[in-house]
């Protein structure tokens, strides 16, 4: 087993004497110290050789490789694990050459702070990252931790609450926590007008009025949230594709024949970092997917111009695909042959060419057939009738 030769620290606002006896010790015995400005001001007693961190930032793993055979300590802010340097370098390092010392994070002193329960919260970053990505968040009654990217942030994410009728919510940011100059602001998101500090975390609660805008996560948005030119795949047929797609956790989706996005957003939404790429070949409904991936919260969507199969090569392998156009028998067998085990495949079928061919690699392929059909209330004169949309043949089928 290999003998760990980098620590990673957390330290606070209070600095060396925030850590405990052992994790000072190891910081004063440090050759070499890596952090940003401020870890290194609030370490300066200590004598060690100063490093900066790198630029580019992925430079960070060759740059520590670099210092090997030296008592190596990289500074960080509060849990090193938690939204931090910390799992960076944890994937690039084996973990039996490093030590955690982690310190409270800003969200536990911001939950103390509050009075709320952790348990009962959402924990989100947008720090270096689209702030866009916590409009999928805003919930009625949620309460949402914030790392934000600076001193603009909470003013962005006012914007967006308000935007969407949640601007009743009160909003708080917390700046320099556990030190002396520990700053609060309180506000709500309508009137937010505050000068807050670069370096901050916001709290909010969000209180929906009575016209907000409902935005689950489960599948089966409604269709006007989505900007489209009409060929889209529809709420109630969106909801059953979803949960056969079956969104997890960090998961990757390949949107053959994306259109407006509808599904790849759907599928980002649905499960805490799932990934979505969309291949499709016409610009204005890259267009179109790229702004409902924007307004709805995924800003990480990603938009490839081509078509099946030809599009699909040098994408990493995904864990579902869906085939929303454009289905053919080339198209599926680069994307079968790429998915990875137990993988999803769910594609649909609104014309008769497309369903027999649905069918002729049914018969090949086994999986589930199904036809779902749709029927909407309309006006008729001053009554009402049912009106049919066009019913959609679905295939969907699980590799084992």
């Amino acid at each position: 087993m290999s003998t760990p030769w980098l620590h990673i620290v957390g330290i606070g606002e209070d600095g060396m004497d925030g850590l405990t006896p052992a994790t000072r010790a190891v910081v004063e015995a440090a050759e070499v110290i890596i952090g940003g400005d401020r870890h290194h001001r609030l370490s300066d007693a200590v004598t060690a050789e100063r490093v900066a961190w790198p630029s580019p930032f992925d430079a960070l793993i060759s740059t520590l490789n670099g210092y090997r055979g030296r008592r190596v300590v990289v500074l960080a802010t509060g849990d090193p694990l938690w939204f931090s340097v910390g799992a960076r370098i944890g994937r690039g390092i084996p973990p039996g050459e490093i030590v955690y010392h982690p310190q409270l994070s800003a969200f536990q002193l911001a939950s103390a702070r509050m009075g709320w329960s952790m348990a009962d919260l959402e924990t989100l970053t947008v720090h270096g990252r689209p702030v866009e990505q916590m409009i999928a968040f805003i919930q009625p009654d949620a309460r949402l931790l914030i790392l934000t990217t600076g001193a603009e942030t909470p003013g962005q994410i006012a914007r967006f609450l308000t935007e969407r009728g949640f601007g009743r919510s009160p909003m708080t940011v917390l700046a320099n926590m556990g030190g002396a100059g520990e700053v609060r602001f309180d506000g709500l998101a309508e009137s937010w007008d505050h000068e807050v500090p670069a370096f901050n975390t916001l709290a909010v609660d969000c209180v929906a009025a009575p016209g907000a805008a409902l935005l689950p996560r489960v599948p089966g948005l409604a269709d006007d949230l989505f900007v489209s030119d009409g060929t889209m795949t529809k709420r109630e047929v969106r909801a059953v594709t979803l949960a056969k797609l079956m969104p997890m956790r960090g998961a990757l989706l390949w949107d053959i024949g994306t259109g407006c996005g509808s599904v790849a957003v759907e599928w980002m939404r649905g499960a805490r970092y799932a990934r979505a790429v969309g291949i499709e070949p016409r610009a204005d409904r890259r267009s179109m997917a790229a702004a409902n991936a924007l307004a709805l919260g995924v800003p990480g969507l990603r938009l490839v111009e081509g078509e099946a199969p030809a599009a699909l090569d040098g994408l990493e392998a995904p864990d579902a695909v869906f085939i929303g156009g454009g289905l053919s028998a080339e198209a599926f067998g680069a994307a079968w042959a790429a998915l990875k085990p137990l993988g999803r495949l769910v594609a649909n079928a609104v014309t008769i060419e497309s369903e027999q061919v649905m069918l002729a690699l049914h018969a090949r392929h086994g999986g589930e057939l199904c036809k779902i059909q749709v029927a909407r209330a309309e006006a008729v004169g001053r009554m009402s009738g049912w009106k049919p949309a066009m019913p959609v043949t679905q295939w969907s089928l699980v590799k084992r």
